[in-house]
């Protein structure tokens, strides 16, 4: 995709220096404005398809206060990848290209007691094993090997149906949003197509941007002291991250349902919109009941995911240092996923509303008290993770109060600034290899190509656009935290 083509950079009119919002004029249609939360340096780096995606979003029905971007955005299918939206319940719309392809695509951080010196001599074997156990890639199968009525079981009960088979802890669904279980799944609402592309991919990276690293907790990027050390954070800890999603399953139900929504969305409900991609229902129609029930399919799928990764990992660092994972304090910080929509009461002036809240690209952040938190973090907010390039680092922060502003929300990763054909074309990704050991980051990658899409330069720099997360007050900084080895789809 070329980033810049044939698209018009609108007139901004400044909130604040880090909200920037595109008034209803600027496009025909457009019921609410749109806002794109970043600093002006930020601003400035995001391809100019942002600005036409966000404010074709702003012309749905029901639409609520505004449509928004996220520091991250960049160009996506429909939405802005970063971009998020808010419908009324009984009056907006329900849209896959407001969720993703990749349904409930999210990240999860799992800690150790080790520290740099503990893993440096065994950093290579932890990566050479991680690589193994943890396939990565286009079409890769798990290890977990599913008939179809036990898959289709799979995704009604995500994240539980592992624990029960021995695939995890039950600490982990108490640190992963929804329990690792979305209420209301129901697997007749998805294709036996969509069944076929997933059962055999639990427990599996994917390609593109996913990854599992280790990282470093270096001293100086704790930001936050109290808070880190009460999730369990120190200085010098080794500690893991990964992100994936729901693989072939949860692309199979978006396309699925597109086309539905393609069908009935004008013969039936007489919605006209400026760009396919964003084809959607009435929230409350049948058509639109039925996506929900089949993207919380996806979103089980993906938490069963991430969950036999979590157990696949802790089977590696046991091996390689001879321990069992719970002495090695192999507890999970957090799961956030970050292609979702979601059923929640927001205050919009002055009146609670039942919303349906389309978050594409973007991380929930709900502040203390919020009943979304697991109890654990009540108190607190939520634990955010938010991934960087694998040449840079990643953060994890906190939601906040003032998140309101966004429905909750902030970013969820660096966000691209150029495409990957135009990073394959400008990298080597052989030479990228070497030279990231170099620089003390072990990687391994199904390809060079696939590796040359992902250099740190065809992203943004993730210090900026986390300052703006923070200086926006729609999350906070807790630690920052850097790759020493990456397993690459």
């Amino acid at each position: 995709m070329d980033f810049n083509r044939e698209f018009k950079k609108p007139e901004f009119r400044k909130i604040s220096d880090y909200i920037w919002e595109i008034g209803t004029d600027f496009k025909a249609g457009m019921k609410v404005p749109a806002r794109i939360y970043a600093s002006k340096a930020v601003l400035d780096q995001m391809d100019l398809h942002v600005y036409d995606q966000i404010t074709n979003v702003a012309t749905l029905p029901g639409i609520v206060k505004h449509a928004m971007c996220m520091p991250d955005g960049h160009s996506g299918y429909g939405f802005p990848i970063g971009g998020v939206a808010a419908m009324d319940a009984n009056e907006g719309v329900i849209s896959p290209g407001g969720i993703g392809f990749d349904i409930n695509c999210g990240m999860r951080l799992v800690l150790t007691n080790l520290t740099i010196n503990d893993v440096k001599p065994k950093l290579r074997e932890l990566v050479d094993k991680l690589f193994k156990q943890v396939p990565a890639g286009v079409g890769s199968k798990g290890f977990v090997k599913l008939d179809k009525l036990t898959f289709r079981r799979v995704i009604e009960e995500g994240g539980e149906w592992c624990v029960k088979e021995g695939y995890g802890w039950d600490d982990d669904l108490e640190v992963t949003e929804l329990r690792g279980r979305a209420d209301g799944a129901d697997e007749k609402k998805v294709s036996g197509k969509a069944v076929e592309r997933g059962k055999d991919q639990i427990g599996t990276l994917g390609s593109g941007n996913h990854y599992l690293e280790i990282q470093h907790v270096k001293p100086e990027n704790i930001i936050d002291n109290p808070l880190a050390k009460k999730w369990g954070l120190f200085e010098d800890q080794i500690v893991i991250m990964f992100h994936c999603g729901s693989r072939g399953f949860g692309h199979q139900v978006a396309t699925d349902y597109l086309n539905v929504f393609l069908n009935v969305m004008e013969s039936k409900y007489g919605i006209k919109i400026l760009d396919r991609e964003l084809a959607c229902a009435p929230f409350r129609s049948p058509e639109g009941q039925d996506y929900f029930s089949a993207m919380k399919c996806g979103v089980n799928m993906s938490f069963a995911n991430r969950q036999t990764i979590v157990h696949r990992l802790r089977e590696v660092f046991s091996e390689v240092f001879k321990t069992d994972a719970e002495k090695l304090g192999m507890k999970q910080v957090y799961d956030v996923a970050h292609n979702r929509a979601s059923l929640e009461k927001h205050l919009v002036d002055g009146s609670w509303r039942e919303l349906i809240v389309h978050r594409k690209g973007a991380t929930a952040a709900y502040g203390p008290g919020r009943e979304e938190l697991m109890p654990r973090y009540r108190d607190d907010g939520q634990p955010v993770i938010i991934g960087g390039s694998m040449e840079t680092g990643s953060y994890l922060l906190v939601g906040t109060e003032s998140g309101a502003q966004t429905w909750y929300t902030t970013a969820h990763g660096s966000g691209r600034t150029m495409s990957r054909t135009k990073a394959k074309n400008m990298f080597r990704g052989d030479q990228l290899q070497k030279d990231m050991e170099g620089r003390g980051i072990l990687v391994k990658s199904v390809s060079y190509a696939g590796l040359a899409e992902e250099a740190g330069a065809a992203y943004k720099d993730i210090d900026d656009v986390i300052n703006a997360t923070h200086n926006a007050g729609i999350s906070r900084k807790v630690v920052k935290l850097i790759p020493i080895g990456n397993v690459k789809g």
